[in-house]
C-alpha cells in the first residue's frame, strides 16, 4: 500500500437504508384518517402503512411518491381504498411518512420493502393495493387468492349517508353513487362514449330507505328497461346493459326485465 494513501468507496444504498429505518422506526405512527392526512405536505417522500394499534402493529404496505403525486395525496387514495371493506377495520391501519429532500438514483422504496420482506412484513406490496381503477378487463378475470381485493372484498351492505338523494333520474342517482363510494363504481354511458345512458336519463326513480349501494342499485334496476344488470367485484362494482360476459369473480347484485 503505498503511504500516506487509502481509498475509500460510500456504500451510499446501505447508508440510506439505515438512516432512514430509523428516523421510520422512531417515528409514532398516526391513524389513517382523513383528518390526519390532510396536514401532510405535498411533497415527494416514503411512506408506510401498518396494521394495528400504536402499541403493536406490523408493516404491511411501504411505497414512495414524487413531486407530481406528493405525501398527501397518495394517502388520502389509500385512506379512500381501505374503506368499506369486509374484515379490515378501517382505525386499525396507521401511516408514517417521511419527507425525502433530495432523491439519488437510489430506489428508497425497494431498499425498504426488501428490508422488510426479509422480516415477513409488507404483505400488502404486490399484492395490488397500490394499483388505480382495475380497468374494464380486469371484470372477467377470476381474482388470485393473495390478492388485497380477495383478502378484503368491497361491502356494498353499508348505509349510504343520511344526505344521499332519493328522488331523481336514475342518471343523477347513479352519479351520486359514483361521487360517495369509497370504490370504482363503472356504469355503461351513451352509445357515443360520452354522458349517460338515454335509458338513465329518461327514467325518474324514487328510492325508499334504508339504503346501501346494494340496495339503491337494486330499486335502480328494476325501473329501467330491460337488459341492465349490475354485478358485484372483489374490488368494484359494474352496471352494463346487453352484456353477456361471465364474471368468474362477481356477484349479481341484479338486473332489469
Amino acid at each position: 500500500m503505498t503511504r500516506g494513501y487509502a481509498e475509500f468507496e460510500l456504500d451510499l444504498p446501505k447508508a440510506l437504508l439505515r438512516e432512514l429505518t430509523h428516523v421510520l422506526e422512531n417515528l409514532p405512527p398516526a391513524p389513517l384518517t382523513a383528518e390526519a392526512v390532510a396536514d401532510l405536505p405535498r411533497r415527494q417522500g416514503v411512506y408506510q402503512l401498518l396494521l394495528g394499534d400504536a402499541d403493536d402493529h406490523e408493516v404491511i404496505y411501504i411505497g414512495k411518491t414524487d413531486a407530481a403525486s406528493g405525501l398527501r395525496e397518495r394517502l388520502q387514495k389509500h385512506h379512500k381504498k381501505i374503506q368499506h371493506r369486509h374484515g379490515l377495520a378501517p382505525e386499525r391501519v396507521l401511516f408514517r411518512a417521511v419527507r425525502v429532500f433530495v432523491f439519488t438514483a437510489v430506489d428508497l422504496e425497494a431498499l425498504l420493502i426488501g428490508a422488510e420482506k426479509q422480516r415477513a412484513k409488507a404483505l400488502w406490496n404486490g399484492s395490488g393495493f397500490g394499483a388505480k381503477d382495475p380497468g374494464k378487463e380486469r371484470d372477467t378475470t377470476r381474482y388470485k387468492p393473495e390478492h388485497f381485493d380477495t383478502w378484503y372484498p368491497i361491502d356494498i351492505d353499508r348505509p349510504l349517508d343520511e344526505g344521499f338523494p332519493t328522488q331523481a333520474s336514475a342518471a343523477a342517482l347513479v352519479q351520486a353513487l359514483k361521487r360517495q363510494l369509497p370504490y370504482v363504481f363503472r356504469v355503461q354511458g351513451a352509445d357515443e362514449g360520452s354522458g349517460p345512458h338515454d335509458d338513465l336519463l329518461a327514467t325518474p326513480i324514487t328510492l325508499e330507505g334504508p339504503l346501501t349501494a346494494r340496495a339503491a342499485l337494486g330499486q335502480i334496476l328494476a325501473r329501467l328497461p330491460a337488459g341492465w344488470h349490475a354485478t358485484k367485484l372483489p374490488s368494484h362494482v359494474i352496471m352494463y346493459k346487453n352484456d353477456d360476459r361471465k364474471f368468474p369473480s362477481g356477484e349479481l347484485i341484479g338486473a332489469s326485465r
